[in-house]
């Protein structure tokens, strides 16, 4: 374990990272520092991407590493990857699922599936304790049974479900409903797989 290891995460909303400010103390040991740097939406991060990478090659120390979080926003899930993958060997980055047998890596690229809240509905005991009103069961709804295929939208069903116990009349909030949320979660019990691989990706690296 390399003890002086630091995270950068890109990320593409306020959101996610408000989220994360949560998680990752949950997960990660207290020797690991990290930031979190928001974009303005997934276009923006991918605009902008092969420049910030260029600037991190440029001066990036060896026990710094990249995580890239972008939602799936019901795009094929594989060729976005591909994408991403494509970005960062085009600059001359070796990706975590590039590298060759021990090889330094230096970015993971990971996909939310297939929005934030997919791994809010993946933790529904949270979602119960930051809102009171929702029913402690809403998690063995059949629709939501497996977060990573709920249809028709993960923040269009949360908010559904807020505002038909009395939160958010006006609109939900993403970035409070973030915090509160992500206050509660545990990692280990979230049962979107796409936040599994997230999970096991970080304590890999902590192994």
């Amino acid at each position: 374990m390399n003890l002086d290891l630091h995270l950068e995460f890109l990320v593409e909303e306020t959101s996610l990272k408000v989220a994360l400010n949560h998680l990752l103390p949950k997960i990660l040991n207290n020797k690991i520092t990290f930031n979190i740097h928001p974009f303005r939406g997934k276009d923006d991060l991918l605009k902008k991407l092969p420049d910030r990478l260029q600037g991190y090659k440029a001066w990036m120390p060896q026990n710094y590493k990249i995580i890239v979080l972008i939602d799936e926003d019901r795009q094929d899930c594989k060729e976005l990857k591909q994408k991403l993958e494509k970005i960062a060997q085009n600059t001359g980055l070796v990706t975590k699922s590039s590298k060759i047998f021990d090889e330094n890596y230096s970015v993971i690229n990971r996909i939310v599936i297939e929005e934030l809240e997919a791994w809010f509905f993946g933790d529904s005991a949270a979602i119960h304790q930051a809102y009171p009103k929702i029913s402690t069961t809403l998690g063995e709804k059949a629709k939501y049974r497996n977060p990573d295929k709920i249809t028709g939208g993960t923040w269009e069903a949360l908010e559904k479900e807020l505002q038909n116990v009395g939160y958010y009349a006006g609109g939900l909030s993403k970035n409070e409903a973030a915090r509160n949320i992500s206050e509660y979660m545990q990692p280990e019990r979230n049962t979107s797989s796409s936040f599994q691989v997230f999970y096991h990706t970080l304590l890999e690296l902590q192994s």
